[in-house]
């Protein structure tokens, strides 16, 4: 992994400062030994280096040699100061570093078995990089498998189940690679959701845990990637798109007679019960309505460039289309969905309360169906809030004003759920309502929201998902449901810091650059940037396709007139 872009160099890891620095001690040692042996070895043999006259050998040369012992003498002192002072620098410079290798190898936090270099070789940001990837790499994933759900649906409406069976069992792949990413991400150091007590708090078990997210999801990438090039030959989109469209032009007008009956539904709602109780589907009808209008211009742009042979931005405008629509019959379904779990709820209520008396009365009189480790005074407590839950409930039933049935569910079940005797089934069927309204509600809008989601909410979610899919305890189903209003909260939060998917004014002035599928100027391309429908941060960006990382913006297209 090379260091962050911020750091400007890569990190040297290649060879380890220990043996860098024994290096250049040796060297320094061993020039300075040589410094000094070099005038000793003068000294003793002061002839040797003596020039020879040019005259040859007679008496005169005797007293050059004589004349010449005593200068070498008096200079041999001399000679010695250079080399003396080289060899302390190289002291003091080894001194210097031991003291400083000693004193990070008391005060360091990390391991000392797992590098044999030092942090700052290996690159102090080492540990934030790995992070960051791995959160890109969740959302990434996370995106790729929904969107690739998405166009599927269009190619089965057109050629059947038997015909993309392949394809919907790469996804079913990639989905299990990504549940499995987000499963090590929650003990690894996600803090939305509970972490499992076996979290690894060690530098090395972390490193490994992120490894192991990133790994699971190229994992999922690779194999939708894969599987790309056979679902592009399948849908035949490069010989025409005209079957492709027909199809999504039936899905619209569907969508679109729904449309008003959902603002019918929801002013339902408004009248039957809480404003609190429809709050997870404000607004929906709205944005479907938005999402239909971008998919209306561009499915005319798909006919008109198929007319012109532009066979790429034909595909490009098909595929923008297809992910708003996609996304308006989420907005849609919601509602729906919302105003039958209300229904539902409202009718499940006064069961539900009998229920919770039954389990009231199992604790004070049967103490064999208490749990064995609850103490009797905190069971006495949990008694005691039971029967204000109940009673706060049925006052506003009495009321008579409208109120929120799903949120009285819950809090009927979280407040018997703890007496834990279990006698009535009816509190675990108001559990899996509860947590199946909240566990949808929260997916619909990571779903068309997923361009500004980050990992946090996706986490909390899957986790809630995996909850509700493979548990009927009613603990469990409360735990789903609490996992998925924190996953809807954070996802909020990340769609108010990313801006408002319905602000289309500042994005739809932009004018579409050359080369680009032109989808500026398109009223609802805010919403679709957001909603992940248009890959990036302009509306002139690719839409998204079935695919990994490496294809789903394979769908360029090209200039729009």
């Amino acid at each position: 992994m090379t260091s962050s872009p911020a750091r400007g160099v890569l990190p040297r890891r290649a060879i380890p400062h220990r043996c860098v620095r024994a290096a250049r001690a040796v060297l320094g040692g061993t020039a300075g030994l040589m410094w000094l042996a070099l005038p000793v070895m003068t000294i003793n043999n002061g002839t040797a280096v003596a020039a020879a006259p040019r005259s040859g050998p007679g008496p005169a040369a005797a007293p050059t040699a004589a004349a010449a012992a005593p200068g070498q003498d008096e200079t041999s002192g001399a000679d010695l100061v250079l080399p003396l002072a080289a060899v302390g620098a190289v002291a003091v410079g080894a001194g210097y570093g031991y003291v400083r290798r000693t004193r990070r190898a008391r005060t360091r936090t990390t391991p000392g078995g797992g590098h044999d270099e030092p942090a700052e070789a290996r690159g102090l940001d080492e540990p934030l990089e790995t992070e960051e990837r791995a959160r890109r790499s969740l959302v990434m994933a996370d995106d790729c498998v929904r969107t690739s759900r998405e166009e599927l649906a269009f190619a089965e409406a057109r050629f059947g189940g038997a015909a993309v069976a392949p394809f919907a069992a790469a996804v079913r792949e990639a989905g299990t690679e990504l549940a499995a990413a987000f499963a090590v991400r929650l003990v690894s150091g996600d803090r939305t959701a509970p972490t499992a007590p076996t979290a690894p708090t060690d530098p090395d078990g972390l490193r490994q845990a992120r490894a192991g997210v990133i790994g699971r999801c190229e994992e999922a990438g690779r194999v939708l990637d894969a599987a790309a090039g056979d679902f592009d030959a399948l849908r035949g989109l490069d010989r025409g798109v005209g079957g492709a469209v027909r199809v999504a032009e039936t899905r619209f007008r569907a969508l679109t007679g729904r449309t008003a009956a959902a603002e019918s539904v929801l002013a339902g709602l408004a009248r039957r019960y809480a404003p609190s109780a429809s709050d997870q589907v404000t607004g929906h009808a709205e944005q479907a309505r938005d999402r239909l209008m971008f998919a209306t211009v561009h499915l005319n742009q798909a006919r008109q460039s198929a007319d012109r042979d532009e066979r790429d931005a034909a595909i490009a405008h098909l595929r923008a289309a297809e992910g708003a629509v996609a996304q308006a019959a989420v907005f849609l379904d919601g509602i729906e969905r919302l105003a039958a779990a209300l229904d539902e709820a409202a009718a499940l209520v006064p069961a539900a309360l009998s229920g919770a008396e039954a389990e009231r009365a199992a604790a004070r009189t049967g103490p064999a169906d208490v749990p064995a480790d609850v103490p009797a005074g905190e069971t006495r407590s949990r008694v005691l809030h039971l029967d204000g839950v109940l009673a706060s409930v049925r006052q506003e039933l009495a009321s008579g004003r409208p109120y929120g049935p799903l949120d009285a569910l819950r809090r009927i079940v979280a407040a018997a759920t703890p007496l834990g005797t279990g006698r009535t089934g009816v509190l675990s069927a108001a559990a899996l309502l509860v947590a199946r309204s909240t566990v949808a509600g929260a997916a619909d809008f990571v779903t068309t929201h997923r361009g500004a989601v980050g990992p946090e909410a996706r986490t909390a979610l899957a986790e809630a998902e995996r909850l509700l899919a493979v548990s009927g305890a009613t603990a469990d189903l409360l735990s789903a449901d609490t996992l998925a209003r924190a996953a809807r909260e954070r996802a909020e939060q990340d769609v108010r810091v990313h801006g408002n998917p319905c602000a289309d004014a500042d994005v739809d002035a932009i004018g579409s650059p050359t080369g680009g599928p032109g989808f500026s100027g398109t009223p609802g391309a805010a919403g679709a940037v957001l909603g992940g429908i248009l890959l990036g941060p302009s509306p002139t960006a690719p839409p998204a396709s079935f695919g990994g990382p490496r294809t789903r913006a394979r769908h360029v297209g090209g200039r729009s007139s």
